[in-house]
């Protein structure tokens, strides 16, 4: 008779099965407390209180006042694939919950020692359930308050080479305190309390109107943050995004405080990223991070929860709408980053108020109030050529508004960056507002003016295409031709014509005509290599800015040219009214304010 052999191909223990699935869902302390406070919060829970014993190795506590669990379903919760917040693929299909897979409880268990005890709100008592290394214990009765209380010890005491990788006690708790700030940034009615080795860590009472949530946003990301933060609110008919961005002055050496929320799920995107930091192109410095909490709202059944274990990633079924969305979005609510508008109570008017009589003679009694002369200070009469285009375009808003609301005095009106007292080396101008100096760098601020009036006159020109008098042919792979073609839309917005020659090539026939004495085959391998890894590309827009910003920057007034002080309060009024004008086009500040308790410090006033 042949031998008998035993199978290749077996089913996994039930406790097996449980240890894999952690290792997918669970990798440390912090995974724990993130699966059980989305569980407490898809529960209805407002009061979560967090406890942590040795960075979460040795204890792991989360107690809410949610809708509880019953007996019966207490076990049920601990079997792999049991949830209450699916029922079909099409429940699937528009997730509303932060959770949903029925993979976490069980998971926890099966590498720790586990107890829950919940309570519904009508029931008589509680009810307990333990676990230890994934063998649950029967339910018996316990005496608690409406809500659950899930205990977590000994976390992988059973799996020894996943606790070996765990990183020091400091360390892990750090992971859950900012797993626990990003759920509270989320949700600002809940009231979290987290505490670790018997110290009270966090107390974030709920906020009941737009003060308290700036106060948790101060207490979360600091008072800075609160400072330079800009409101975002912005509608679609199928999207919504609202938050706060940090200034570009309040930029980030790492990208340690970008929240970004969909539909309230905390998520690391590249679409989003992407979005983002061609909003803050032209107004970042080089290698700086931009700072942001924003929620994006749209229907679930535009995003994908259900692609990745962790569900700390999305996919959004029109990306290209959103990364659309989301970038002219902020490309908005960055432009009124106009230089005063940190210090100026009310918002900057939309065009330039009146320009004051200042004379470079510095004669009378406006001269008097605002630029007196100093000893010493040599203002020089010297003329500028691009300054006074700039006032010649004041001059005619000028008479236009006295015309509407009458002669109205200068020293009526408060500007922002005050008026100009003198220059410093030929580099910086000196002004006085009402909050004390203010010092402008004189070449980026005029950059940025140049640098914005030029994307302004190209407007058109940058839509325009210009043939190429001999077209540039492409070799490419085949998939790499068939993204161009299905791009071609894309493409042509850009201003690039492009006809597909074979199977594995192209032919570039116009470019847009400010990137004529480019490399168009390079430009097109770049759009490319970007529409492949992000869906969208704006190179061929980046490249003209680049190009733009050069030319701003070399028809910008230089250094050491001296102007009077009626050309230096004309540069002052322009940058009030211009677009990004409190950073140049490379992204460094224009301007700077020091106030009068600054100035009192360095001298050591009132002491």
């Amino acid at each position: 008779m042949p031998r008998k052999t035993e199978p290749r191909i077996r089913p996994l223990p039930d406790q097996l099965v449980n240890q894999i699935a952690a290792g997918e869902v669970i990798d440390r302390p912090a995974s724990v407390v993130k699966e059980l406070l989305e569980n407490a919060l898809d529960a209805g829970a407002d009061q979560v209180e967090v406890t942590v014993h040795g960075g979460g190795r040795k204890r792991i506590v989360v107690q809410d006042n949610g809708q509880g669990m019953s007996a019966e379903e207490l076990p049920l919760a601990l079997t792999r694939h049991a949830t209450s917040k699916i029922h079909s693929l099409e429940d699937l299909e528009q997730v509303a919950s932060l959770g949903f897979r029925g993979e976490a409880l069980p998971s926890i268990a099966s590498v720790s020692r586990f107890q829950i005890i919940s309570r519904t709100a009508d029931a008589e008592h509680g009810w307990r359930v333990q676990a230890d290394g994934g063998r649950v214990q029967p339910v018996t009765p316990a005496a608690c308050e409406p809500g659950s209380r899930v205990q977590v010890e000994d976390l992988f005491y059973n799996t020894p080479a996943r606790r070996k990788f765990l990183r020091a006690e400091k360390t892990e708790f750090g992971h859950i305190d900012e797993l626990v700030k990003r759920l509270a940034l989320a949700r600002p009615r809940v009231h979290f309390r987290l505490s670790h080795n018997g110290k009270v860590v966090r107390n974030l009472p709920p906020c009941a109107d737009e003060a308290g949530r700036m106060k948790r946003l101060g207490s979360l990301l600091g008072p800075a943050f609160v400072e330079q933060a800009l409101p975002v609110q912005s509608d679609h008919p199928e999207l919504r995004l609202h938050g706060w961005v940090a200034r570009p002055a309040y930029s980030r050496s790492q990208a340690d405080q970008q929240f970004f929320f969909v539909n309230g799920r905390m998520v690391r995107d590249r679409l989003v990223t992407h979005a983002i930091r061609q909003a803050y192109q032209d107004v970042l410095y080089h290698g700086r991070h931009p700072a942001y909490v924003l929620f994006l709202e749209l229907d679930p059944q535009w995003v994908d929860v259900n692609v990745h274990p962790a569900k700390s990633e999305v996919r959004f079924r029109e990306g290209r709408q959103v990364h659309d969305f989301l970038f002219r979005s902020l490309h908005q609510a960055l432009a009124e980053t106009r230089a005063g508008a940190q210090v100026d109570v009310s918002r900057p008017p939309a065009h330039p108020s009146p320009l004051p009589e200042v004379s470079s003679a510095v004669t009378g009694p406006q001269a008097e109030n605002h630029a007196p002369r100093q000893p010493g200070l040599q203002l020089p009469q010297a003329g500028n050529g691009e300054i006074r285009q700039t006032m010649a375009l004041y001059e005619a808003v000028r008479q236009s508004q006295a015309t509407e609301r009458g002669a109205e005095s200068a020293t009526e009106q408060e500007y922002p960056l005050g008026f100009a007292l003198a220059q410093l080396h030929g580099v910086y101008i000196l002004a006085q507002n009402r909050h004390g100096l203010v010092l402008v760098d004189m070449h980026a601020a005029h950059e940025r003016i140049t640098y914005e009036r030029m994307k302004a006159d190209h407007a058109q020109a940058r839509l325009q295409q210009q043939a190429l008098l001999v077209p540039v042919e492409l070799m490419l792979s085949e998939a790499e031709a068939d993204l161009a073609e299905q791009h071609e839309a894309t493409f042509a917005r850009a201003g690039i014509r492009l006809r597909r020659t074979g199977p594995e090539s192209l032919r570039v026939e116009a470019v847009p005509a400010l990137l004529a004495q480019g490399d168009p085959a390079a430009l097109v391998r770049d759009m490319l290599a970007e529409l492949k890894r992000h869906g969208q590309t704006r190179l061929a827009e980046q490249q003209m800015d680049e190009l733009l910003a050069t030319m701003a920057c070399h028809g910008s007034v230089r250094a050491n040219r001296q102007l009077t002080l009626e050309e230096m309060n004309a540069l002052l009024r322009q940058m009030e009214a211009t677009e990004r004008s409190g950073q140049c086009n490379h992204g460094r500040p224009t301007w700077t304010q020091l106030d009068m308790k600054a100035l009192d410090r360095l001298f050591l006033r009132g002491r």
